[in-house]
């Protein structure tokens, strides 16, 4: 286990289905955390909560917020879409620039974890175990924004201006998903189907490599506190799995029929199309966080099915009197990621 966290901890995005486990990862620890988002939302009713926009925000404004709230670890885990390569720069890319030219002012300034995402080493073959060493070709517009984000904070720590690592995320599943993400998409359909009737899907024929989102926040508290021997890591299970697999495995946790989904021919659209491959090769987070996943698919897809079923009724309702206790918003998401197709293994068909 890495160190008790001392010091304040803020998580930008700290209200997204990303951050809200991030949050709950550092409180476990010991960690004051300062959760940083334009909105609030009850899932951070426990930490103190800083409404901004970084990206609107000065370097000279967010050098001063984050030394007002003494905070020794800065988490990005924010999630920035677009339409457009200007759209998917502005998002994912200036924050980041404002958040190293903020820590060069500063006379403390904290550690950065940067969550990037394993889509910047774009689509490989088949077989292939994705290591750090595997040189970056991201295809779509998201990742290669992800990348440029990413390089700014490596060439930083690399050049002595920043302590800092990043991390290369693989999907994720387990509780609270994004309901525009597929396995929260294809939840909520399974959740409101009428008894009987089943649900049409697209699977892409693709094998990937999913990890538990508890198991990701865990990576980040861990690298927010192991000394850094490399500013990069890549976090995933390291299996590549069908996605068919998962489908079933979230039908196994609905308790429905394993005929309740059809399968239909198409095409897929999304974050991972064309990523017909992915297993993550976890072996550095091991040697450098002493991290491994401790969640198996079936125990990912149960949780997540546990915070997307219809809730029971009120009188068989347990109290816990805890702030978050009774929240029904999952995540923030972007009104312009919301009106697009749900994630990128499969899509709704009408």
């Amino acid at each position: 286990m890495s160190a008790p966290v001392a010091g304040a901890v803020a998580v930008l995005g700290g209200t997204g289905c990303m951050g809200r486990h991030i949050c709950a990862a550092f409180a476990g620890r010991g960690a004051r955390v300062v959760a940083v988002s334009r909105r609030r939302t009850p899932v951070v009713d426990a930490y103190r909560f800083l409404p901004m926009d970084v990206v609107q925000c000065t370097a000279e404004e967010l050098a001063a917020v984050l030394t007002a709230e003494r905070v020794d670890t800065v988490v990005n885990a924010t999630l920035g879409w677009g339409r457009t390569e200007e759209e998917m720069g502005y998002t994912n890319v200036r924050l980041v620039e404002r958040l190293l030219d903020a820590a060069r002012s500063m006379a403390h300034p904290p550690r950065l974890v940067h969550l990037g995402t394993i889509h910047e080493y774009g689509p490989v073959s088949h077989g292939t175990l994705i290591d750090e060493g595997l040189p970056p070709r991201p295809q779509t517009l998201y990742a290669r924004a992800k990348l440029t984000a990413s390089r700014m904070v490596l060439d930083a720590v690399r050049a002595g201006l920043l302590d800092g690592i990043v991390l290369r995320v693989t999907n994720t599943i387990g509780p609270y998903p994004a309901p525009e993400s597929f396995f929260g998409a294809l939840a909520a359909r399974l959740r409101d189907v009428a008894a009987g009737e089943g649900v049409e899907l697209t699977v892409a024929d693709a094998r990937r490599d999913y990890v538990d989102v508890r198991d990701a926040a865990d990576a980040v508290v861990r690298a927010a506190r192991s000394p850094l021997a490399d500013p990069l890591v890549n976090l995933g299970r390291g299996e590549a799995l069908h996605i068919r697999e998962l489908v079933d495995a979230l039908v196994r946790a609905t308790g429905l029929p394993p005929e309740s989904i059809r399968e239909r021919p198409g095409d897929v659209a999304g974050r991972s199309a064309g990523a017909d491959w992915i297993r993550v090769d976890n072996s550095r987070a091991g040697r450098l966080l002493g991290w491994r996943p401790r969640y198996d698919v079936d125990a990912s897809m149960r949780d997540l099915w546990d915070t997307v079923r219809p809730a029971p009724p009120m009188s068989s309702r347990a109290s816990s009197g805890s702030p978050n206790s009774a929240t029904t918003v999952l995540c923030e998401v972007d009104p312009a990621r919301r009106r697009r197709s749900p994630g990128g293994d499969g899509r709704r068909r009408r």
